[in-house]
């Protein structure tokens, strides 16, 4: 792919991947919704979106260059998950601009060039800011977003880690002050590096009390594109992920719900199903925002 104009020094840019940032799939580290996520990268939340492209120039440097060709970007994006070479070469025209680093730890490098480092910064300070991955040695909402994604895509492994006779609160014991057992947990459960550690009882946790109210206040007012997703689960059911200030919520539509904070580094807290959880997670089905 051509460099990205004086940003990348007109250097050919190796591409290694490529995501998504439309209002339905974006990386969650960028933040809580669409409009978040295009914030921190400096762009407008146009309704249809942008991809990152994630390479290095000829001398190893990251680069990040978001491109308007969302339609190539998801092509290519598909035929790599279909284990198909595809050679993504947005046209120039389609470059929005390039920053500097990546927002997402990659394990690949290109073929013939130095090593992944990040460019030199910009002698006059003006360019924009270096994207690097998170922390996960820390605990905060990047890598409390991270968690809840690897929860999503990993339902079954971490569902099977509950105790049917043991959950944590249920929507209406976290309501109304009911108490619930903890849910069961085992020695094995854990998640990717940065991610969750192990499932644990929410009981009447104030912090799910708080993402609870927070979700279902977004019936009546809808939140920020992004700030709600639903996408396939098996049988027929859907895979919410929905967060706000300081929590993020997993669940199945047919399903319990999963619920991280950030004031509990690591911990994932568990909520029964009950007479009231299908009701809220179906209407924030209707509320979410849904891959084409």
């Amino acid at each position: 792919m051509a460099g990205t104009d004086e940003t990348a020094a007109d250097d050919a840019l190796f591409v290694l991947t490529a995501v998504l940032l439309t209002p339905a799939q974006f990386p969650s580290v960028l933040g809580d919704d669409y409009v978040a996520a295009c914030a921190a990268l400096g762009l407008e939340p146009y309704a249809e979106g942008y991809g990152l492209v994630l390479g290095q120039d000829s001398g190893g440097a990251r680069w990040t260059v978001v491109v308007e060709d969302v339609s190539s970007v998801a092509v290519a994006i598909a035929s790599w998950d279909c284990g198909m070479a595809y050679d993504l070469s947005p046209d120039g025209r389609s470059v929005v601009c390039a920053h500097p680093g990546w927002p997402l730890a990659l394990a690949v490098a290109a073929p013939g060039v130095p090593e992944p480092h990040d460019p030199s910064p910009d002698p006059d300070g003006e360019g924009p800011a270096l994207l690097t991955p998170p922390d996960t040695d820390a605990w905060g909402p990047a890598q409390r977003r991270l968690g809840a994604d690897e929860i999503a895509l990993q339902w079954a492994a971490w569902r099977e880690q509950i105790d049917e006779n043991a959950f944590g609160a249920s929507v209406e014991s976290v309501a109304d002050g009911e108490e619930r057992a903890p849910a069961g947990v085992t020695d094995e459960a854990r998640a990717h590096e940065g991610g969750a550690e192990k499932p644990a009882g929410s009981r009447q946790h104030p912090g799910v009390r708080r993402a609870l109210e927070g979700a279902r206040a977004y019936i009546s007012s809808p939140p920020p594109p992004g700030r709600i997703r639903s996408a396939f689960a098996p049988g027929g059911a859907r895979t919410l992920r929905v967060d706000g200030p300081g929590w993020s919520m997993v669940a199945r539509t047919d399903d319990i719900a999963f619920i991280l904070l950030d004031e509990e580094p690591g911990e994932i807290m568990t909520v029964g199903r009950g007479p009231e959880l299908p009701g809220l997670l179906k209407s924030l089905d209707e509320l979410a925002v849904r891959p084409a």
